[in-house]
């Protein structure tokens, strides 16, 4: 079970980045307790030779039989390539409620997955089928959640977009909660907002910044409306120059990808 073991853990299904109902259910006026969030980015396997028809169908399957009936996972998405370096690319992220849950939750696949193909040779086929899907490099990050996050409230069947910011945080800078209440809160076209920082990962300075939109034509009217907000919110010139010069110091640049969920596979 160890190959498979392994594998199930890396494909337990982001919001990425991201599982946006789970990280929206704290508010900023409750105590805030930190979520912890997997992340791992996958490649389709480009090999020709793999059909890749039935794909949903078969992560559909684990999805049911396996990580919707594991209570320690308590969020999980995909989240496919749309606009990203590389078109191969699909973020798998689980959300736990602690660091000790990420092991435990490990633990209960295994006994999950054991229930769900107590054939050996059914469920060898199985894995092996939603293997073959897959290159075999990939990558692995954690996060924890922070108070910053607009809920997404939504029972959208169709995908929704994720345009995701992975900064690099800065040396001082401050505002970042009276923007974030002034501005990101009160942008209608943002449907959720969430942030994470790192935990584990290449780069300790990452602090990821993923705002949902109902549509890709969205984003380009969020900055539109980021702009009027600023503009009614700091009316004088010289306070919004101050302001923001400050705000500018919280990061150290950033890279940008959007992502689409697959809405039947999301926790």
């Amino acid at each position: 079970m160890k190959t498979i073991k392994n594998f199930s853990f890396g494909i337990l299904v982001f919001l990425f980045m991201f599982t946006s109902k789970t990280i929206g259910q704290q508010t900023q006026n409750a105590e805030f307790k930190p979520v912890f969030l997997t992340v791992t980015t996958l490649h389709r396997n480009t090999d020709p030779n793999v059909d890749f028809t039935d794909w949903k169908k078969t992560e559909q399957e684990y999805y049911d039989k396996v990580t919707a009936k594991n209570d320690l996972i308590i969020g999980s998405g995909y989240y496919m390539h749309y606009f990203t370096p590389d078109d191969s690319e699909i973020l798998s992220v689980s959300v736990y409620n602690s660091w000790e849950d990420i092991e435990k939750a490990n633990d209960v696949t295994t006994k999950l997955v054991m229930e769900a193909w107590p054939d050996e040779a059914a469920r060898t086929a199985f894995f092996d089928k939603q293997n073959s899907y897959y290159a075999t490099k990939h990558s692995d990050e954690i996060y924890a959640s922070m108070n910053f996050n607009k809920p997404l409230k939504t029972d959208s069947k169709e995908p929704l977009i994720y345009y995701v910011k992975k900064n690099k945080s800065g040396t001082g800078g401050a505002g970042y909660r009276e923007y974030f209440d002034n501005v990101t809160m009160k942008n209608s076209y943002v449907k959720g907002f969430h942030t994470m920082r790192h935990r584990y990962g290449s780069n300790s300075r990452d602090i990821l910044e993923v705002s949902v939109f109902d549509n890709l034509a969205d984003i380009e009217k969020s900055f539109e409306e980021n702009t009027k907000l600023e503009d009614a919110y700091w009316t004088d010139k010289a306070k919004g120059d101050e302001f923001f010069k400050k705000y500018a110091k919280l990061f150290a640049g950033h890279g940008d990808a959007i992502y689409r969920n697959v809405p039947s596979l999301e926790k």
